[in-house]
């Protein structure tokens, strides 16, 4: 009977186990649970970071390489870069767009460049080997504390310097990773003295960072700059005069043994260099429109605007 009830208990807590691997948080990309095979050859697998901007470039790419013959895989919201970045180096994926002066960061916490040309020529020498950056693109989103007109007129707030002395009462929201990247929570401390009274972690540049920010659940939070929520709710950002976060130029990164092909690296050079930060800007106000429109299809309109069809 004791043997029998242990061998229940054990059938019980094994159920348990698998409930909870299921409900991990993963998401349906299986790159974010498990690792992947490298993509055929000939074949681009394109991922991409799980925020609407960043599926959208990442479909930009995926579209205008389907149109010059070279075939493609998608791998789009894989989640942050702590965790496509490391696909990359594994060969899980072969092209990512990302953005300069975060991705710099992430692979030199220390390092110290701010202006575009300077960033990206440090990024040169800071990524692995096994990839390649092509051009960056003028085009540029970078994170931004944001707050709401009112607080900010409340407080006579136009820089995060203005902010800091308020920084004990606020409540800040934005995505997990935020609290630690270092321009993140422990750029805002070391670069203004700004010590939150708590982070709330939220989503990347998503929904539920835009309401809580709304409604006053948090008084300042992490948007990016091309945010069509930005305009819509008249929030304010502020002036960041410590250079506390870096230029964020979107650029391909793009393993070695898929940029030996020119159709892929012309394509993209030729995207980076006709986007511009406020097509990207439109790009996402489109996005966010009332009629929704499919993300293939806004790929599709501005590759044709640009010529490159």
């Amino acid at each position: 009977m004791i043997r029998s009830t242990r061998a229940l208990l054990l059938a019980a807590v094994a159920t348990v186990g698998v409930l909870l691997a299921g409900c991990g948080g993963g998401g349906s990309d299986p790159l974010a649970t498990q690792p992947a095979a490298p993509s055929a050859q000939g074949t681009v697998r394109i991922g991409s970071a799980n925020f609407t901007e960043n599926r959208l470039i990442a479909e930009i790419y995926a579209t205008a390489l389907e149109t010059r013959g070279v075939a493609v895989e998608r791998s789009f919201g894989i989640g942050s870069r702590e965790t496509y970045y490391p696909a990359l180096q594994r060969g899980e994926i072969d092209l990512v767009p990302d953005y300069t002066g975060n991705l710099l960061q992430f692979l030199d916490p220390q390092a110290t460049a701010t202006a575009s040309d300077q960033v990206y020529q440090q990024l040169t020498t800071k990524v692995d080997p096994n990839l390649q950056l092509l051009q960056q693109s003028a085009a540029e989103d970078k994170d931004a504390v944001v707050v709401t007109r009112a607080y900010a007129t409340q407080n006579n707030l136009r820089s995060i310097q203005d902010l800091a002395p308020l920084c004990p009462t606020v409540s800040f929201g934005g995505p997990p990773e935020f609290q630690q990247r270092s321009y993140g929570v422990p750029g805002l401390q070391r670069n203004y003295n700004c010590s939150f009274r708590e982070f709330r972690a939220l989503d990347a540049g998503g929904p539920l960072t835009v309401a809580a920010l709304r409604d006053g659940t948090v008084q300042a939070a992490d948007l990016f700059t091309t945010d069509a929520a930005i305009p819509e709710n008249d929030f304010v950002v502020l002036e960041d005069p410590r250079s506390n976060f870096a230029a964020q130029n979107v650029v391909p990164v793009v393993n070695r043994a898929k940029s030996g092909d020119p159709r892929v690296t012309d394509t993209l050079n030729q995207i980076s260099a006709r986007m511009d930060t406020a097509q990207l800007t439109q790009l996402n106000q489109r996005l966010a429109g009332p009629d929704r429109p499919d993300p293939a299809t806004v790929a599709r309109d501005w590759l044709n605007s640009a010529g490159i069809n």
